[in-house]
């Protein structure tokens, strides 16, 4: 039975619920991205580019694909171990480690940016030692990598544990009694059964990255052309009022949010169309 029909709704009632939510949608999302591409080109496309080629914003743009660059790769990693910890072991802090992966998320990213000032700046605990050692951290790029790391700590884990825990470890034991050693049987059978999951970790956690201000904002000092991101030199733009530069950085910022979301979606359709072309196939073998 259709799901529509399963319902019981009236189809006015389904048609006010479609249209509401659709009106929602356009006033919250479509309309402030509209004003953001229109601002950025109110005066112009050459305005526009030059405002990007600008030292500063180059600087600022550089600086957030290095940042993406290093903590995706550490927070995928993380999320693997993680996920495979929770869902493969039973052991004491199990539920510590669980509530600590999504301690990220009732933390506000202010918050997490003053902790990190507090043990790695000049006052902190560690700020002396590493001072001394000409290490810097605060107001550098390892503490926003830091705070970023933070912040984005629980996308991968939290998209891949749940899935691992629910296919189980049937497939591995039978991988490792077929002779397999332990990094071909997490290979060609664990990374498959969650492939799709991970994909869709990684896609948040790169979204994340690169439009993090809080806790950035917090460790970064501010500096220009040198610990500023593309959120922070959104923000300095607008307070100087050159309001056409600072939407045109936010439009850069959008059109990459756009192309993580077409990226989802891709995946998304090559998911589905995979678990349909394999449903077929299992129909063809039993006829």
């Amino acid at each position: 039975m259709p799901a529509e029909r399963s319902i019981g709704e009236p189809v006015a009632v389904r048609a006010a619920v479609v249209l509401a939510a659709v009106a929602v949608a356009a006033v919250m999302l479509l309309a402030p991205l509209l004003v953001v591409f229109s601002e950025a080109l109110a005066k112009g496309g050459s305005f526009l580019l030059t405002s990007l080629t600008d030292p500063d914003a180059l600087a600022a743009i550089e600086l957030t694909l290095l940042v993406t660059a290093i903590v995706v790769p550490l927070n995928t990693v993380f999320g693997l171990a993680a996920a495979w910890s929770v869902s493969h072991f039973r052991f004491p802090g199990r539920q510590l480690l669980i509530t600590l992966i999504e301690l990220p998320f009732s933390v506000s990213p202010v918050v997490s940016g003053m902790v990190y000032v507090l043990m790695f700046g000049l006052q902190g605990w560690a700020g002396g030692w590493l001072i001394e050692h000409g290490v810097k951290v605060i107001f550098a790029l390892p503490g926003i990598v830091l705070a970023t790391l933070f912040v984005t700590l629980p996308f991968v884990a939290r998209q891949v544990a749940p899935l691992m825990q629910a296919r189980g470890i049937e497939e591995e034991e039978a991988a490792l009694t077929l002779g397999a050693n332990g990094w071909q049987m997490f290979r060609r059978v664990s990374l498959l059964k969650v492939r799709w999951a991970l994909l869709y970790g990684i896609l948040l956690c790169n979204a994340r990255s690169l439009g993090e201000f809080g806790a950035v904002s917090v460790v970064s000092g501010h500096i220009r052309g040198v610990t500023n991101t593309m959120p922070l030199h959104v923000e300095i733009l607008y307070n100087e009022y050159n309001i056409a530069a600072a939407f045109g950085m936010a439009a850069l910022l959008a059109c990459m949010a756009i192309a993580t979301i077409g990226a989802r979606l891709a995946l998304e359709w090559r998911h589905h169309r995979s678990i349909s072309l394999g449903s077929e196939a299992v129909w063809v073998d039993r006829r």
